[in-house]
This record gives C-alpha cells, sequence and structure tokens, in this order.
C-alpha cells in the first residue's frame, strides 16, 4: 500500500489519469470543506513513492475532479462557490477557464466519455448543466428540483445521462428527445421503493426515502447502474426494466455511503467508500444467476468480497486504475491521506 500526505486539507475526490498510470489528481477543501479554500494536487507514482507534481489553490473548497478525454493535461474541478474551472497542468497555477452559473455548491463534475466534446455539472441548487469547453456559457440546464450530488454521462450514449439527488430518486435524461415540459426526462426512478415479490421468498418491504449521494453505471452491462448514499445500501437498477425495482442490494456499511465505482475489468465487482472509514469490495451476484438468500432485505446474491479500514476518517473518493494488473485503486478521505491499494489483497483473490 503506497500513502501520500495532504496535511492541512481533507480529501474529496481522487481519479486516475485516463491517459498515464502513473498520474493522479486528488481535489481537497480545507477545514473539511466547511468553510476555506481549496487544493487541487496532481500526484505522481515513482519508484520512491508518491510525489506531488503541482497543485493549484483556489478560493473555495473543492469536491469533485474529472480529466479530460480529449486533452491528458485538462482536469476540471467542482467548487463550492458554485463554479467549474479547468486547469491545464501544464500551465501556471490559475485556471484556463471557469464557468459560474450554478447558484450553490457544485459537488460533481463528468466527461462525456463518449463524444469526448461536453462534460455536465451537477449542484446543490437542484440543476445539472451541460457544458462544451469551447463555449462562456452552459448548452443546456436539466433541473431535478432537489440537489443533486452525483450526475454522470452513459459509458454507452453521448446524449444519455443519470443523476441521483436529495429526494431519493435515479433520473435519466436523453438529450435527443424534444426540450418540452419534462426537459429531456425520460425516467425518475424511487430509489427506496419495495422490489418486485419474488416467488417463494416474503416480500422486501418498501424502505423510507432518504438522500442518495453516489452512482456508477456498469462498464459491461448497458443499462446497469448502482446506487448509494445515506441508508448505507448500495442497490444495482437494470433501468431497461425499471419496474422491478433494485436487482439487487449490498449491505454491510455502518455510515453512510459516500462514493461508488464498478470495476472496469470485472462486470459483477465494485468499490464502495462510505463515511464508516472502511472501503469494500462487492459482487452483485450477477455472476452468480442472482441466487437468493431468503433475507427479504438483501437478495441478488450479491455480497461483500472485503473490506480496507486503514483510513481514519470519512472516506470520501475512489477510482480504479485503468492500466495493468486489474484491482489496482486510490482512495482518499478526511483524514488527508491518498491511498494506492490492491483490491484483490483483501479479496483473498
Amino acid at each position: 500500500m503506497l500513502e501520500f500526505n495532504t496535511p492541512g486539507w481533507n480529501g474529496y475526490s481522487v481519479k486516475w489519469s485516463p491517459y498515464f498510470d502513473s498520474r493522479i489528481a486528488v481535489a481537497t477543501s480545507a477545514n473539511f470543506g466547511l468553510v476555506g479554500n481549496g487544493r487541487l494536487y496532481i500526484l505522481g507514482l515513482t519508484p520512491k513513492g508518491i510525489v506531488a507534481e503541482k497543485w493549484f489553490d483556489t478560493q473555495d473548497g473543492l469536491f469533485d475532479l474529472a480529466w479530460s478525454e480529449n486533452h491528458e493535461n485538462q482536469v476540471l474541478v467542482a467548487s463550492g462557490d458554485g463554479s467549474v474551472k479547468l486547469f491545464d497542468i501544464s500551465l501556471p497555477e490559475f485556471p484556463i477557464a471557469s464557468w459560474s452559473e450554478h447558484a450553490r455548491e457544485v459537488f460533481s463534475v463528468h466527461w462525456n466519455l463518449v463524444s469526448k466534446e461536453t462534460f455536465l455539472s451537477s449542484s446543490w441548487d437542484g440543476c445539472i448543466k451541460i457544458w462544451n469547453p469551447n463555449n462562456a456559457s452552459s448548452i443546456a440546464t436539466l433541473p431535478t428540483h432537489s440537489c443533486t450530488y452525483s450526475a454522470e454521462f452513459s459509458p454507452y450514449s453521448p446524449s444519455v445521462l443519470s443523476a441521483v439527488s436529495s429526494d431519493s430518486n435515479l433520473r435519466l435524461f436523453d438529450l435527443r428527445t424534444p426540450a418540452s415540459a419534462s426537459n429531456h426526462l425520460v425516467l425518475s426512478l424511487p430509489i427506496h421503493a419495495a422490489p418486485r415479490a419474488r416467488p417463494g421468498i416474503a416480500p422486501a418491504p418498501a424502505m423510507p426515502p432518504s438522500e442518495a449521494l453516489t452512482h456508477d453505471w456498469n462498464k459491461y452491462r448497458d443499462g446497469v447502474i448502482a446506487t448509494a448514499g445515506v441508508d448505507r445500501t448500495i442497490r444495482v437498477f437494470d433501468i431497461r426494466a425499471p419496474a422491478q425495482g433494485p436487482m439487487s442490494t449490498l449491505q454491510g456499511h455502518d455510515y453512510a455511503v459516500r462514493r461508488i465505482s464498478w470495476s472496469p475489468h470485472l462486470p459483477d465487482l465494485l468499490l464502495s467508500a462510505s463515511y464508516d472509514m472502511t472501503c469494500r469490495v462487492w459482487t452483485d451476484g450477477s455472476n452468480e444467476g442472482g441466487q437468493l438468500d431468503g433475507d427479504p432485505l438483501t437478495f441478488g446474491g450479491g455480497k461483500e468480497m472485503g473490506r480496507m479500514g486503514r483510513h481514519t476518517e470519512f472516506v470520501t473518493g475512489l477510482d480504479w486504475c485503468l492500466f495493468g494488473t486489474e484491482g489496482w485503486c486510490a482512495t482518499t478521505g478526511w483524514d488527508s491521506r491518498l491511498l494506492i491499494w490492491d483490491v484483490r489483497a483483501i479479496m483473498g483473490r
């Protein structure tokens, strides 16, 4: 396990470069993001350990980041002052572009993985905005009417995006639809709703709504999305069959789940980071055919495969490495530490 400390700066998000296996970006905030400045770290993995290649200071805390999909040196950050900033790490200290249309904190940013020409941001102001880095203003605004903690483009279509928010709904937007009264909204799925009853199994009760903090698209199964949040439960949905409810539920965290990410190498594996100071790796049970275990609150055959408990504060960010031997990941948290570790070591693989 490798470690890098960011004293005075509490981690919120970490992303491995999609271009280099030795470069990692970390978004941090002073004073746990409650008040104060932010700092974007660009870190390099060397034979002597992790070194800070560069950093950029901002006037407000940073909550998320995303590498550009069409420029190896550019990084987006989401700021607490409602702005989205684009940095070029080959240039000096200031951002090369900044957009300030959100009315409250920006909590997520995500680059379009298919067209690579646009990116999105979501905010506590109840809006998702679509941007082109060459434009001075946003090209579309999608209201959710609730605090939107996480939004992502589909890895399968340049026009489809999803979001989860404080009203416990998973929303799906399709920019190819007319911008009518629905504002491109094609699906609003209550995350907390009871799943469809299974033969021979006691029906699972509906859960009370709670804030959804994170979600992620499966990289191998089109239409499969995992969500998680304050109720400590990870749910896996197939948006092509929304009426069936979650295909699988994964329970075990002691506090809210702050971030989840599907493996880029295996279709059934996902990683979670939680306020209980652990990171856990799960299988959603799809490789086992979704076997039922008889518990009405946990079904689908999914289970915890292992956990990492080296963080000493809330774990807020995680990401998988796309390169080399499958299983390497990076995590960051409020303990001002970045950890790089091998998921296989805690799975016993």
